[in-house]
């Protein structure tokens, strides 16, 4: 290892001013050993700079060349993994940490003690030492050589010091002086030594010199002292005669501070003084106004509202501490609650006698509405009061209990107002409803005297809006026969021009329009007046002033409705939109059992009605929910909607038990079945109704139902049918029901018509099969032997060979079939099938071809069975399918 020193010295170092203080022979931890060395080393040159030097073995050779180098001062950390156990491993963390494996643990450790040593000479930087022993960080390496570096070397380099320039200039000017300096260094020395003696003599004369004037000196500072002595003297007396201004200004200072005092507390006290005069000084104008204001007048009004509010300021006004003793702010604010008071029983007997003569002017003009479906406008009576909103909310302020029995009051003359419009509104459109069908036939076949419907108008005032025994426009038609039908139809012509369907076509607009514009006129109407309500009372209508208003949907009937709920609030009003809710409860408590009796009467008249009013009702109450659901107005409709939707139910429900208690006649033919006929006049009516209707749901519902209904009600008759056969009922109806759907695309009954259709047609087919049967009966007897002989194995072409089979036999067979007596058969056939059939649906045709494809197709076939089982015989049947054709068509035309 010294040869490796040396060599490293003298091959690395000394060329870059390097000494090499310690080495260690180490490879990377973990890895491929390929050993190098870590060298400390110091510059010869001041500053000392400490550097450890990774040093490696060249691989084209032998000599070492210099690899990494790190400065000592920017190493962090030294851990020896381990202070007890020896461990030839340790870490360097300079920039990233270094893992070494050193050759043994001794060269480990001497690195280590070095590295310790270089760091508290030169740099005392924090270097941590980690896992290292105390030991080894204390005492100095041992071996002769690394002493001599870190120990010799180092003190002689600390002895030496450094000249500075002008030590140097002298030194250089001295040696110039002596040119022999150099070469007689003793002739140098003692010619210094005596320039020394001659300065150190010059030295002592010079301070004998200087005892003269260390003498005067201090005679001048005995002199300096008597001053001193005497300007104390002085001092004294000053002080003497300032004591007793000291306390004369002391009185002075307090004097002042006695007048500070009295202004700072006169400055308080007229602050307070123009703080009450300010904020508790009512002007004479507005006690006047308050006390003799004019309350009829715009500008009066105006007086007296801005006379309110300052009185109510001054009411409100934050009084300091205190100020609530003083004698004369106890007389002001009982002034100001006496002039609340009176002002507040002027106000309300004012608007009392407002409410009282407005209710009267508003009876007045009831006259010119009696003929007419319009409800007065209540217009000028709002924009009247409404003046007053500002005083009301003064009043609400100042005294709640007068504010509420105006409330009362209001709601009481208003009730009553509103209860004689609504009513009388309510009987024109009844008269208007009633009128319309008087010459109708909803209530009977003739017509009804005027005082007659007048008196069963009547008769619907207090009604619970459930009214029994409503006539369907289904129970006028006949549910016997086709032709009964026919001709109660041809009856009801006889009491006008018009056409059944006409009819029923123009009472039901007419109705729909009564019933829109009803809805129409009394929407605006609780709009308009909750609208009044919320400003003229101040209430809020889309939020709550206190506790936590929820909204709730509730479905009754498939209707939803919604309900408002308020939690939290123990009072009976629980908020301010809750009590305008209960004003427009009280004020139109009329409306909801005028409306139940309207949409009563209209049930009576025609259940059909109830679809007009399910569109409307729903429409309106979609509107009403859309501006504010918890409102009087969509509360009152939804309720109102639950009945319209009980009506429209117990509509169809009628018409499902109607077809259920349908009786067909023994005598005649059952035709297209008048529940059949029925539903497409409900579904006809119902699809120009609920077009574009927010309630399409209940009428797809509406119809699964009574569609199914039809179904069954179809095959029950056709079972119990015995003048037409089952098929032929069957088929009619399922054909008539498939062209219904067919024409009006109802989506949700798209399966119903598939349905349908395949009734009709497999129906068809059966009717034609049984009906045409077998019309060459011998000829079909025949030809089944002959199909059976080929069933039990024996060949088709040996058939022939059979006895009860043979080519004679055939032969006298097909003789039994000439033309004329098939003709014969066939228009036997064409007038059962016409005595089958009804007229309306016209089928008759349809089923004279199918007939006429099933014989022909019978013909094939045994044209096959000749071919196939008698070939080369000659044999063919009297008449050919063309002739079949001709007889066919010759048939139909002649009928």
């Amino acid at each position: 290892m010294t040869a490796i020193k040396h060599a490293l010295q003298r091959d690395i170092f000394t060329p870059n001013d390097e000494r090499l203080l310690s080495i260690v022979n180490v490879c990377k931890a973990g890895k491929k050993k390929r050993n190098c060395f870590l060298c400390a080393t110091v510059t010869t040159e001041r500053p000392v700079q400490v550097n450890v030097v990774k040093v490696k073995k060249s691989d084209k050779g032998d000599f070492y060349k210099r690899q990494t180098a790190w400065a000592l001062r920017d190493l962090a950390v030294v851990d020896a993994k381990d202070a007890v156990k020896e461990s030839p491993e340790f870490d360097l963390h300079f920039d990233k940490v270094y893992k070494w494996v050193a050759s043994s643990t001794v060269e480990k450790n001497t690195f280590i003690s070095c590295i310790w040593k270089l760091n508290q000479r030169y740099l005392r930087k924090k270097i941590d030492f980690i896992n290292v022993s105390s030991q080894l960080l204390e005492e100095s390496v041992p071996s002769g050589e690394n002493q001599s570096v870190a120990g010799g070397d180092e003190e002689a380099v600390d002895e030496y010091q450094e000249l500075n320039a002008r030590e140097e200039q002298d030194i250089e000017i001295m040696m110039e002086g002596c040119e022999y300096a150099i070469s007689n260094a003793e002739a140098f020395a003692e010619k210094l030594s005596r320039e020394l003696q001659v300065l150190d003599g010059a030295n002592i004369q010079s301070i004998m010199a200087s005892e003269k004037q260390v003498n005067i000196l201090m005679k001048l500072l005995d002199e300096a002292l008597k001053e001193v002595d005497q300007i104390e003297l002085k001092l004294s007396s000053y002080e003497e005669m300032l004591q007793s201004v000291k306390d004369q200004m002391d009185q002075i200072s307090e004097s002042n501070h006695l007048i500070h005092l009295s202004n700072t507390n006169n400055v308080k006290l007229l602050s307070e003084i123009e703080f009450l005069v300010n904020h508790m000084d009512l002007a004479k104008g507005h006690i006047k106004a308050l006390q003799e204001g004019d309350l009829t007048s715009s500008r009066g009004i105006e007086a007296c509202t801005n006379a309110a509010d300052a009185l109510l300021q001054c009411m409100n006004v934050a009084l300091r501490p205190g100020h609530d003793m003083l004698h004369a702010v106890k007389q002001q604010q009982q002034r100001f609650s006496d002039l609340r008071e009176q002002f507040a029983r002027r106000l309300a007997s004012h608007l009392n006698s407002v409410f009282v003569q407005q209710g009267h002017d508003q009876s007045s003009t009831l006259a010119q509405h009696s003929a007419e479906l319009t409800l007065p406008n209540h217009h000028p009576f709002h924009r009247d009061l409404l003046r007053y909103a500002k005083l009301m909310e003064w009043l609400k302020n100042t005294d709640y209990g007068k504010y509420e029995g105006l409330t009362r009051n209001y709601m009481d003359y208003l009730s009553r107002l509103y209860e004689r419009e609504i009513k009388d509104f309510f009987e024109v459109a009844k008269i208007k409803m009633t009128g319309t069908t008087r010459e109708g036939k909803k209530f009977a076949t003739l017509p009804r005297k005027e005082s007659a419907v007048k008196q069963e108008t009547e008769s619907l005032h207090g009604s619970s809006g459930k009214l029994t025994g409503s006539t369907s426009s289904l129970n006028k038609l006949s549910v016997q026969s086709s032709g009964n039908r026919r001709s109660q139809s041809s009856s009801l012509l006889d009491m006008g021009n018009m056409s059944a369907s006409d009819l029923d076509v123009a009472d039901r607009t007419k109705f729909d329009k009564i019933f829109e514009q009803v809805l129409s006129e009394l929407e605006p109407l609780c709009l308009a007046e909750q609208d009044f309500i919320s400003k003229f009372f101040k209430l809020q209508q889309h939020q709550s002033t206190s506790g936590t208003t929820t909204n709730e949907v509730e479905e009754m009937d498939g209707i939803a409705l919604s309900r408002s709920y308020t939690s939290g609030v123990p009072q009976t009003v629980s908020s301010e939109k809750d009590m305008i809710r209960q004003m427009m409860t009280k004020i139109f408590r009329c409306i909801e059992p005028e409306l139940n009796n309207l949409i009563a009467l209209g049930d009576k008249i025609d259940s059909f009605n109830s679809l007009y009013m399910l569109v409307k009702m729903s429409h309106h109450v979609w509107t009403a929910q859309n501006v504010d659901p918890a409102s009087f107005l969509s509360t009152t409709l939804g309720n109102v909607l639950v009945t319209v939707k009980r009506n429209f139910d117990k509509c169809i429900s009628n018409q499902m038990k109607q077809m259920d208690e349908v009786k067909i006649s023994k005598k005649s033919k059952v035709g297209i079945l008048p529940f059949v006929a029925e539903f497409e006049e409900f579904a006809a009516l119902a699809e120009s109704i609920f077009k574009n209707a927010e309630r399409r749901g209940d009428l797809d519902k509406a119809y699964i139902k009574l569609i199914r209904a039809v179904f069954d009600s179809v095959e029950k008759v056709a079972n119990e049918s015995q003048k037409t056969p089952r098929d032929v009922v069957m088929m009619e109806n399922f054909h008539h029901i498939f062209a219904t759907l067919s024409r009006l695309k109802i989506s949700c009954l798209e399966a119903e018509k598939k349905e349908a259709k395949q009734k009709y047609t497999d129906h068809l087919q059966s009717y034609v099969i049984y009906s045409l049967g077998q019309p060459l009966e011998k000829l079909n007897h025949f030809f089944e032997g002959v199909e059976a002989r080929v069933a039990q194995g024996i060949r088709e072409e040996e058939v022939s060979y059979q006895l009860a089979f043979n080519k004679q036999e055939l032969r006298k067979v097909i003789k039994e079939y000439p033309g004329k007596e098939v003709k014969k058969g066939l228009d036997n056939l064409y007038k059962k099938v016409d005595k089958h059939l009804c007229e309306e649906e016209n089928l008759l045709q349809v089923v004279w071809h199918s007939m006429q494809d099933e014989f022909i197709r019978q013909y094939k076939h045994f044209e096959g069975l000749i071919a196939r089982c008698y070939p080369g015989s000659g044999i063919t049947m009297e008449f050919t399918i063309q002739d079949i054709l001709d007889y066919c068509s010759s048939i139909a035309q002649s009928h």
